[in-house]
């Protein structure tokens, strides 16, 4: 039985849209009947996932595929299992990692889009008024046949004048009769009292009031995994880290004219080359469209015009647990959202034209954009800083436009299918939610353009990874049957559904009363160890795979990511064999990423030996005083020794590798040591909140204190206690 994930304290919601409170409802004739008329498909579904080496190996000596889909995405991944399930001898190749492009970096929403609604009113565009209502249509289905993977969302629309309280509140209506049957639960309005008590970070001067409506939430690189693995379940015949070095064809008699047969592949890590042969190629590569398309044919048009979101993480507490809020009108007429996701807070997004790079980039000035906008809508109470930016990332959407459009902020995100004179079917635009519909729309095309013998889709109602076995308390099982803490045992079931058993099973004892079993990778997130080596049967072929796709810890905090890769490369470079100086080239290439794409380069240009010191002389002379505490000397600067004997004297004892990590984030010449001057940058970093959470300046202060404390005289009165 396929159940959506409730949001707490709201009703659990079942398929069809019936409401059960405090409770499962039954399935309904219905939705049974859809069940059975699946269960042809579902019989071919293995419960063996092939290794990678066998799936190259099927795309090496298999004959020839009825399908090839080029593109591990969310579209390409979605065109697979629907090729797959209508019976179809399916391929699948990526260059990259599954999900390693646009389809990870999502604001993480399932959705019909609100403010294309809106444009669609406006401008009374009956287009992309049926976008919307085909997005509701899949964003009902998706919740259903993922339930691990998603969760209904409540998004506060705070309203700050009168007059547009009418407005919004029509124009969300109107959002949930778009949806129909498939509305996730009603919208409602909230007056100011009770907005700020769901969402007391909230803005209080001039606030009116607020609308409450739902969507769809998900984990949108495990979700495109999901369905890459289903596919590879089904059949199909999938690899990641192969690259099409061309296409390949032949002369139709019939025609007279080449035609696209297959392609020539070659795999990134070994770089053994070699053929797959196809009656179809389906150009699933997002924004790399006109890439392959001019693979094909050099004159081809570029049909893709290439628009940048930036998203931003801070920390959780910026956001209620089960509220999102949309800012609907910013400074320049954009839409942000400010979300709660994975226990921490999304914050994005961003809307500019962009080159198209395999590794984009998040800028500064777009993260500072965000933070601009979080606060206009956030108390004066809560201080947004510049340095509670724990990483940001920029995903590239695949808009489909005219060449000589500029304004993508226009453009509607639908999808078009496009079939070549060589028989290259092409699918562009769209938006995650839909990748459903645009996979059958491109299959569909497929069968009547290639003469392939398939039916109809069946992927409405198909049940993605993880979903069979999935239920809402199953995290209580995997804590008694394996000792996992609580924290863990939710996140394996959330993450890998019906599969966590299998994870928890991998998982080694701890030698700790508790848990039994689960050790993390790093303390302040629930990812444990043995889910590197799952992530291996998940295909993960590198360190970044798991750090960025597997896990999400590279989304969600850098520095966190950072300190777990020793441990991760250790556990895969066992599980791989990998030499000592692949270990390191790992190493080495996963600090880029999350360095450059991650936001780290970002993060880190907040400190560093340009900054300017903005204190005054009173501030100055505090923090050299705390200074030579450490500095007893009067050398100019501290070492790891110095601050090792401050904090042996108040009982405190840090290993030598943490001290050295720690001094190194402030040693800003990089010379083994942290002069006064440098500590004046970090606390002048803090004080305008550029840095936070700086371990050496937290260290200091707490030690001062301490220090304070035990130097102050006891009187002979107040010994023993008292306050």
């Amino acid at each position: 039985m396929a159940i959506r994930k409730a949001v707490k304290g709201t009703a659990v919601v079942a398929s069809g849209g019936l409401v059960a409170f405090y409770g499962l409802t039954q399935l309904t004739e219905y939705r049974k009947k859809q069940v059975m008329k699946l269960e042809d498909c579902m019989s071919t579904r293995s419960n063996t996932l092939p290794s990678r080496q066998a799936q190259l190996t099927a795309l090496r000596n298999t004959q020839e595929f009825d399908v090839l889909v080029v593109g591990g995405g969310a579209t390409g991944s979605g065109c697979a299992l629907d090729a797959v399930t209508r019976n179809l001898k399916t391929a699948l190749v990526e260059r990259d990692d599954f999900s390693s492009g646009t389809s990870s970096r999502s604001t993480k929403l399932i959705h019909g889009g609100v403010r294309y609604l809106q444009k669609a009113l406006v401008k009374l565009d009956y287009e992309q008024y049926m976008m919307v209502k085909e997005a509701l249509h899949e964003r009902s289905n998706l919740l259903n046949i993922a339930p691990h993977l998603t969760a209904l969302l409540p998004i506060m629309l705070p309203i700050y004048k009168w007059w547009q309280l009418p407005y919004y509140w029509a124009g969300i209506k109107i959002y949930d009769l778009v949806a129909g049957a498939q509305c996730l639960k009603s919208s409602y309005i909230l007056t100011k009292t009770k907005a700020l008590e769901l969402f007391p970070m909230l803005k209080r001067d001039k606030l009116v009031g607020a609308i409450v409506y739902y969507d769809g939430q998900h984990n949108d690189a495990r979700m495109n995994l999901a369905i890459a693995l289903t596919a590879a379940r089904y059949g199909a015949a999938i690899a990641n880290y192969t690259e099409v070095v061309h296409l390949l064809k032949r002369v139709d008699p019939q025609m007279g004219k080449e035609i696209v047969c297959g392609a020539r592949c070659r795999d990134v890590i070994t770089g053994q080359e070699f053929d797959v042969r196809a009656k179809c190629v389906i150009n699933a590569t997002g924004p790399f469209t006109d890439a392959l398309r001019k693979m094909d044919d050099q004159k081809n048009p570029n049909i893709c015009q290439p628009s940048a979101g930036v998203h931003i993480v801070i920390p959780g507490y910026y956001s209620p647990d089960n509220m999102g809020l949309l800012d609907p009108a910013t400074s320049d007429g954009r839409v942000i959202f400010f979300l709660p996701w994975e226990k921490m807070t999304i914050a994005g997004t961003t809307d500019t034209p962009t080159e198209i790079t395999p590794h984009p980039i998040p800028m500064e000035e777009d993260i500072n954009f965000i933070l601009t906008e979080v606060r206009n809508y956030l108390s004066p109470d809560v201080e947004v800083r510049r340095g509670d930016v724990l990483a940001a990332w920029s995903g590239i959407r695949p808009l489909v436009t005219n060449p000589n459009s500029k304004d993508t902020q226009s453009i509607c995100r639908n999808h078009i299918v496009h079939i070549s004179d060589s028989g290259l079917v092409t699918i562009a635009g769209g938006k995650w939610t839909t990748y459903r519909s645009m996979a059958e729309d491109t299959l569909d095309a497929a069968v009547k353009a290639h003469n392939l013998s398939a039916g109809p889709s069946k992927t409405v109602g198909l049940m993605l990874e993880g979903a069979k076995d999935w239920t809402p308390t199953m995290y209580i099982r995997l804590v008694q049957d394996y000792g996992l803490e609580v924290e863990v045992a939710q996140h394996l079931a959330s993450s890998y559904g019906g599969r966590a058993y299998e994870v928890a099973k991998m998982a080694h004892v701890t030698g700790k009363r508790w848990p039994i079993v689960g050790k993390r990778l790093v303390s302040e997130f629930p990812y444990i160890e043995s889910e590197v080596q799952y992530a291996i049967k998940e295909y993960a072929c590198t360190a970044i795979d798991v750090i960025a796709r597997r896990t999400r810890l590279g989304f969600l905090n850098v520095q966190a990511a950072e300190e777990a890769l020793p441990r991760i490369v250790d556990i895969m470079g066992k599980q791989l064999t990998w030499s000592e100086q692949r270990k390191r080239e790992e190493l080495s290439a996963a600090k880029q990423f999350l360095y450059y794409e991650m936001g780290y380069k970002a993060r880190s240009e907040q400190l560093t030996d340009t900054s300017e010191i903005t204190l005054t002389p009173a501030e100055v002379g505090r923090y050299m005083k705390r200074f030579h505490k450490f500095d007893k000397e009067n050398k100019g600067f501290i070492t790891t020794v110095d601050v090792q004997r401050v904090l042996e004297s108040i009982n405190v004892y840090i290993d030598a590798d943490t001290l050295h990590e720690i001094l190194n984030e402030v040693d800003l010449n990089k010379n083994g040591q942290v002069e006064f001057n440098e500590f004046l940058q970090l606390m002048s970093a803090v004080k305008k909140g550029q840095v936070s959470a700086n371990r050496l300046a937290i260290l200091m202060k707490t030690a001062e204190q301490s220090l304070d404390q035990t130097e102050k005289p006891v009187s002979v009165d107040r010994s023993g206690g008292g306050v």
